[in-house]
Formats: C-alpha cells, sequence, structure tokens
C-alpha cells in the first residue's frame, strides 16, 4: 500500500495555492469498499423497530397453548430471511490483514477520527488495535454505511 501526494502547480495569474491531490493504492478497491457500503445500508434498513411505543418489556403468554414441558431440542433461533448481516459479515471475515486494516481506517476517516492525509497512520494504527473480529467492530457502527462513504470521499476514491 502506498499513498503519494502530488502538487499540480497552477500558473500563479490563476491560484496563489497550489492543488493537491491524494494518490492512494488501496488492497482493497474503492469498488469493493463502495459494496460493503451498499451491504451495511441493507442491513442496517432491514432491522425492525418490533416494539410499539410504550411497550418494550411488555410479554404476553397465550395461557392456551403454555404446557408444563418443554418439546424443542435447545435453544430456539431467530429466523431471519434476510441474508445480508451474514453476507456482510462473512465478507469482512474473509479479508486478509492489510485489506482488514485498510476497511477500518477509511471507516475511521470517514467518522472523523483521521483526515484523508492520515491514510497511512490510521491504517498503521488499525493494524496495531486489531484483536479481535472486525466484521463484529465494524457492524457494531451505526452508520457504518454513512462512515465507508463517507471515507471514500475524504480520501478522493
Amino acid at each position: 500500500m502506498t499513498i503519494a501526494m502530488s502538487e499540480k502547480s497552477a500558473n500563479s495569474e490563476q491560484s496563489a495555492f497550489p492543488e493537491a491531490t491524494m494518490d492512494i493504492d488501496l488492497s482493497l478497491s474503492a469498488d469493493t469498499v463502495r459494496l460493503f457500503a451498499q451491504k451495511a445500508r441493507a442491513v442496517a434498513t432491514s432491522m425492525q423497530d418490533t416494539f410499539e411505543d410504550g411497550h418494550e418489556g411488555d410479554v404476553e403468554f397465550d395461557e392456551d397453548t403454555l404446557s408444563e414441558s418443554h418439546h424443542h431440542d435447545g435453544l430456539a433461533e431467530e429466523e431471519n430471511d434476510d441474508l445480508s448481516d451474514e453476507e456482510l459479515r462473512e465478507l469482512i471475515e474473509d479479508l486478509n490483514v492489510d485489506e482488514a486494516a485498510e476497511l477500518v481506517a477509511i471507516t475511521w476517516i470517514g467518522r472523523g477520527d483521521f483526515d484523508g492525509e492520515d491514510f497511512v497512520q490510521a491504517v498503521e494504527e488499525a493494524r496495531g488495535r486489531a484483536v479481535g473480529s472486525t466484521a463484529k467492530y465494524l457492524l457494531g457502527m451505526p452508520m457504518l454505511a454513512d462512515h465507508l462513504e463517507a471515507g471514500l470521499d475524504a480520501l478522493e476514491l
């Protein structure tokens, strides 16, 4: 991974300040990061608030269907027809160390923790702080899709 800063000198008549552009070579393509952002947005929109206002703690039982014996094999798991969350989790877990660090760094930049010019530092810090599941960390962010898109914009990708 390399990052190079190049300055385009403009005529002194046109601009007193040189225009700086970032040339970032990612292990992870910008299109892949956009795909992650789309999937994260799909996951976020598929989560529904099933609680009615003021009834979050209320539980209703149908006494006619309750019995004293349990007829199940272990704990019941909630079924989810939307596999977006699982698919995104697997895609993130399949990233290598460099790609995962870049994805976290882009997220941090989009969240405002780092500036785009500090991309290399953000990647190094992401590598150093990687102790658990990258997918669990990223999917725990409520605005992941927005952070990824803002990070790409800040990096001009």
